[in-house]
């Protein structure tokens, strides 16, 4: 592989990195606000906040199982990975959006938990509100997995399939291990 062409097969990694990095760092920097001791769980919490499976975003981040190392891997052309990054900047306002919902709906959800005096409804209520959040981010990586999906050529959405299916099985097969 020629130099120029790592050189921007590393700056579209770095900038689509970035890009996923945003609702993660807005939400670690509201956890450590939160909970300045250190520690990612607060009072009455087990492992933290939880935004979906696999951290903020989810698996992967905003894009799902489309993250950074799975577009690397893709081979795209330069105008792809150009394409790639204005469908990820495109969503970034919704992506920070649903990120501060998502610490709001939490903050809120621990406030229930946590309280002096038990309130089965109001606890209840706040994790439905968790539940909206988590769903309205899910459609929004399908979204974005479903634009990236559609600038992809046959050979590499096959790649793509194939890649997912490896990674589906190496998780069920740590699955398995325990």
């Amino acid at each position: 592989m020629s130099m120029s062409k790592r050189i921007v097969l590393g700056l579209s990694a770095a900038a689509i990195t970035v890009a996923l990095a945003g609702v993660g760092f807005a939400t670690g920097q509201a956890d450590s606000a939160q909970n300045p001791a250190g520690g990612r769980g607060g009072p009455g919490r087990f492992g933290g906040p939880g935004f979906g499976r696999g951290g903020p975003g989810g698996r992967g981040g905003a894009m799902g199982v489309l993250g950074p190392m799975m577009i690397e891997r893709l081979d795209l052309t330069a105008d792809q990975k150009d394409r790639v990054k204005q469908i990820v900047d495109s969503h970034r306002a919704d992506q920070q959006a649903i990120g501060q919902r998502m610490m709001a709906a939490h903050n809120a959800l621990d406030t229930a938990i946590t309280s002096a005096s038990f309130d089965e409804a109001l606890v209840r209520t706040r994790a439905a509100d968790v539940a909206g959040v988590e769903a309205d981010e899910s459609v929004l990586r399908a979204r974005i997995y479903a634009e990236v999906l559609q600038i992809l050529t046959s050979d590499q959405q096959a790649k793509l399939k194939t890649m997912q299916a490896d990674m589906q099985q190496r998780r069920g097969q740590r699955g398995q291990k325990h």
